[in-house]
């Protein structure tokens, strides 16, 4: 079911610079994993497949369909990043003892590892986002005084 539409209301500023400043500190914390994945030698794609598989639910592995709903990805698109991972000795996939339909990935010691070393990474650099993700340190840059010009 679709939410009602309703007017649009007017939108401030503030609310504006807000998420512009958001989607730009985001965007940046995103191009710092990617890159940092291609660096250690794994795809973007691949170290979230790893992200899911150790954290998603807690279980320390997870099935095909739990990894599509953490990646937002199609059923058959994870299958083909779980395969290609697997050749590369990320992850090593079982099929569950009690349905064997049921396909379960875990990692790899190697998968371990470079998730570990990623984890560490990105731990830190959420550390030096930490002043701007707390709301009282954040400090946006003055805007320009508008002109008559267009």
């Amino acid at each position: 079911m679709k939410p009602a539409l309703t007017a649009p209301q007017a939108v401030s500023t503030t609310s504006v610079r807000a998420l512009a400043a958001f989607r730009y500190h985001l965007r940046k914390f995103l191009r710092f994993s990617e890159q940092a994945a291609r660096e250690h030698g794994v795809t973007p794609q691949q170290h979230q497949l790893m992200l899911g598989i150790a954290g998603y639910t807690g279980r320390g592995c997870a099935t095909l369909s739990e990894l599509a709903e953490f990646l937002q990805e199609r059923h058959n698109s994870v299958v083909g990043l779980v395969e290609r991972a697997a050749l590369h000795g990320l992850v090593r996939k079982t099929q569950d003892a009690e349905d064997r339909r049921m396909v379960v990935v875990t990692l790899t010691r190697r998968g371990e590892g470079v998730l570990s070393k990623l984890t560490a990474l990105h731990q830190e650099e959420l550390q030096r986002m930490q002043a701007w993700l707390l709301p009282s340190a954040r400090t946006q840059p003055k805007s320009r005084k508008k002109t008559g010009a267009v």
